[in-house]
This record gives structure tokens, sequence and C-alpha cells, in this order.
């Protein structure tokens, strides 16, 4: 095959990918849109752009309304976000080393986009792809949007048509529930599905979130390399910066984690004989906002925004590192080359199913105050 004819075919892929010159083409933009569940004092954001959370405006202890969540002004924004703001990761989130792994007897190579690894599903990850409305009910008693996306055989080196849903629920009062599917329709696959909201409990330009107390309900973590991708090991939590078994200031010891810049590490979630587990709280003592995390899933990464550098976001305000939490619920990273990680592979007969809730609330505001 000619050089030439190499390329053109090159070039039809890419036109087919929907991209054209790095830019998605001009009929996915114009589909791009946002819409919006309510539910009492809690209102959410999302698109259909990576089935992407896009705000989360709920009240403080004083009653004032503020978004949450980190992200950009215009929907349109997204499509050239480098930092995953609010979107939903896959087919495999996190980190796989070298690009590669073996399923079946099969060798498959991965699209490598950090140094020789693949991070977050690749250059095109569902994070970068538009996802079909298939439900969607604005308010009432159970708000929900539903979000499907087909992903085909060889899609960033991947085994497998795979067909994911995402749904975002307000089944109860302060509460929000993430649903991520996926079933294999004819090859097995790794899959591990996350969701990417970068939390401010604050408010989303209050600032850095080192005065914010975390609780992290994992007694061990997967320790990494200096590319981050776990050695296949496990390490107690005990006598390590990573010690959240009871609540502690996140900028208490973050500094001592100079090779990161801040938190970035998953921990091994306790209770996993519990089908659902409680995984995290976070707790921002000026807003009094409360957020509780429960998952089925076997992992969280805590992530602390170390690379979130000078990126304009929503009315203007530039975030920094250390702007935000990330409490990634997830399967542990790279388990596709580690036998003695829980299992990621999906096949038709076993499909995917991750369960993700948020529980808010405040603590109480001190009698006769009010936010300056």
């Amino acid at each position: 095959m000619s050089k030439f004819l190499v390329i053109l075919l090159y070039v039809v892929w890419l036109a087919a990918s929907g991209f054209v010159n790095g830019s998605i083409i001009k009929k996915e933009k114009d589909q791009i849109r946002v819409f919006e569940l309510k539910k009492g004092d809690l209102t959410l954001k999302v698109t259909n752009w990576g089935a992407t959370l896009v705000s989360l405006v709920l009240p403080d202890k004083y009653g004032k309304l503020g978004d949450i969540v980190l992200g950009y002004d215009s929907p349109e924004a997204y499509t050239n976000d480098t930092t995953y703001f609010g979107a939903t990761i896959g087919r495999v989130a996190n980190r796989i080393g070298g690009a590669q792994f073996t399923l079946n007897g099969i060798h498959y190579k991965l699209i490598a986009n950090e140094g020789n690894n693949t991070l977050h599903g690749g250059p095109r990850g569902f994070s970068d792809v538009l996802w079909k409305v298939i439900k969607y009910q604005r308010d009432g008693d159970r708000p929900e949007i539903k979000f499907s996306y087909h992903s085909f055989d060889g899609e960033e080196g991947f085994p497998g048509d795979l067909l994911v849903t995402v749904s975002y629920i307000l089944s109860e009062e302060s509460s929000l529930s993430i649903v991520m599917k996926a079933k294999a329709l004819n090859k097995a696959t790794p899959v591990s599905l996350v969701n990417h909201a970068y939390w401010n409990l604050g408010n989303h330009n209050s600032g850095n979130i080192l005065n914010q107390v975390v609780q992290i309900f994992g007694s061990k973590f997967t320790p990494v390399d200096d590319n981050l991708i776990p050695t296949g090991n496990f390490s107690s939590v005990q006598g390590t910066p990573y010690d959240f078994r009871k609540p502690q200031v996140v900028g208490s010891r973050i500094d001592q984690l100079s090779k990161t810049n801040g938190y970035d590490i998953n921990y091994v979630l306790d209770n996993d004989e519990d089908e659902i587990r409680v995984a995290a709280i976070v707790t921002d003592k000026r807003s009094g906002r409360v957020m509780k995390i429960a998952t089925n899933q076997p992992g969280l990464q805590f992530y602390t925004a170390n690379y979130v550098k000078n990126e304009k976001g929503k009315d203007g305000f530039v975030y920094q590192p250390r702007s935000a939490l990330c409490l990634e619920t997830q399967a542990f990273p790279d388990s596709v080359n580690h036998p003695n990680f829980p299992s990621t592979i999906v096949t038709p007969r076993k499909p995917y199913n991750h369960l993700l809730f948020f529980k808010f609330s405040t603590t109480d505001a001190p009698p006769g105050f009010s936010e300056s």
C-alpha cells in the first residue's frame, strides 16, 4: 500500500471519527445542548457532550445558593477541555500502563495520550463524544436524564462494540444518583467508567480547597511508579499523608506530596463485602455544606486538581491548582494488567453496573448569623 493511500485512509478515518484538524465537525457542535434537572433547592445541569456534569447549585448553611462544580460558561467550551471537568470517562478511566493489555490470548495496543500510557480512554475517550438523550424528565418526583453511547469495535484500540448508558437522577431531596451501565455486544472488553466532577463545596469560584475536611473510608491504597501506574501492591495508609480514615483538613499534609503537587492516588475502599459502601465525606466549614459519597465500586481516586492552572471557567473565574476535589469512584487503575486487582472485564453475559450516590446537607448556622 502506498504512503499516499495510507495518509488518505487516515484522513478519512479522522473525518469519520468526527475530527478535522483536531476539531469536532460542525454538525456535532450544533447538537450540543444543556439540560436541567430540578428538585427542591437542588438544580443540576448536564450536557450531552461527554455526558458531562456542568453545574450543581444548592444552598449553603445560610440559605444562599451556590454552584459547587467547576466548569465552563459555554457547553461548546467542553469540546476543547483538557481537564475533564465533570465528564463521563471511558472506555477505561484512569491509566493503562504501556497503552496495552492482553485479553483471552490477544494482545491489544491502545492509543497512548500520556507519554507511553493511555489516560481516560485515550485521546478521544467517552468524554469527547456526543451522547444521545434517550430519557429526560426535568422535574417532578424523580427528575432524570439518561444518555447513551455506542462505542464501536476498535475505538481507541479497545475490542468489541459496547453500549453505554449514564443516568443522572434526583430521586430524593438534596441527593444525586449517577448510574453508569455498559453491555458488551460481541467481545470481552475492559470497562471502567468514572464521573470526573471537580467539587468545591465553598462554591466553584471560592478559591482553593485546602481548608475543607475530607474523610475517606479506605485503609489501603495502590502505590504507583514515577508514571503514576500502579505497582500491583497494596500499602497501608497508616503513618502516611494518605490517611483520611478520620476527618482531616486537606491542606494539613498536602505539601508532603511534592512529586504530584498534591493528592492523586487510588484508595482501596473498606467494607468490600457490602454492595453499597460509603466512600468519602467532605465538609466545608465556612459554607456548612457536607457531601457524602457512596458506591458499589472497589476504589476511589482522590485528586486535588494539581495540574489545573490558569483555566478560565464560569463567570470568568480563573481556576488554579488545588481549586477542587475529585473523588472518583472506580475500578483500580491499570486493573487489566494486574490479575490480583478486581477484574474490569465485561462480556455479553456479564454487564457493567456502576452505582454512585451523593447526599448533600448543611451544618447549622450560628443563631442570628448571616453570611456577610
